[in-house]
């Protein structure tokens, strides 16, 4: 089981399918979660608080992380399988088939951007918070008034979407996120053999609208802040 996983181009699929499902799992809670900020800044605060470095959460969080990695280092072992399997006869192809869409032929580039925004984000809000939760309870000194913030979300987002370059940089990772779950989410299941020809294009077009539905989630509350901002 262990050699089908790490050796096999299925296996290796199937490890990327599981844990991007996962991941697409967190993410509809992380939007529905950002949505209650628009209607509660307490209500929002009290799920932070729920949130912050208890055990649940920093089990949560562990398995969130090794999921995040497996999905990484899996994508760019299937990008090398596949580079070396195509060898010379990559350079042959002048044009890609029409089938073959934007996302499809830019997973990995995508991917990257995506990192790269959650690296953004992670700074952001979970270095300002959970961390300095960790950190004070490992005694760890932090500052008062950095502690003092750790519960306080709103504040944080307020911080953060205030900024014009926070917002264009965040707008720019969540229409790699779109692109990578429009492609990522019906492939996944196609991978673990849950499609065949009548589910094939209808899991493309719930793929599309559900990435779109969980993208504008997330816009709407940076957007709805930054113009609070003005």
């Amino acid at each position: 089981m262990n050699l089908f996983i790490c050796n096999s181009s299925i296996g290796r699929k199937l490890v990327m399918s599981i844990t991007g499902v996962c991941l697409v799992l967190f993410l509809t809670f992380h939007m529905c979660m950002n949505l209650v900020a628009l209607f509660s800044a307490d209500a929002y605060n009290m799920v932070c608080e729920f949130l912050g470095a208890n055990w649940y959460a920093l089990i949560a969080t562990i398995i969130l992380a090794a999921g995040f990695i497996l999905h990484i280092v899996y994508a760019f072992l299937l990008t090398i399988q596949n580079r070396i399997a195509r060898g010379a006869c990559a350079y042959e192809v002048s044009s890609s088939p029409k089938e073959v869409d934007f996302a499809s032929k830019n997973m990995l580039a995508l991917g990257v951007m995506v990192f790269a925004f959650l690296g953004l984000h992670l700074w952001d809000f979970w270095a300002k918070m959970q961390l300095i939760e960790i950190l004070h309870k490992c005694g760890i000194e932090v500052s008062t008034d950095a502690l003092a913030e750790v519960t306080n979300g709103i504040a944080h987002i307020q911080a953060a979407f205030s900024d014009p370059i926070h917002v264009i940089l965040y707008l720019v990772g969540l229409v790699a996120l779109w692109f990578h779950l429009s492609h990522g989410f019906w492939s996944a299941f196609h991978t673990m053999g849950l499609s065949n020809k009548v589910w094939f294009n209808r899991l493309k077009a719930i793929s599309t609208v559900y990435a779109t539905l969980l993208v504008a989630g997330f816009a709407v509350v940076l957007i709805v802040f930054y113009a609070q901002s003005l």
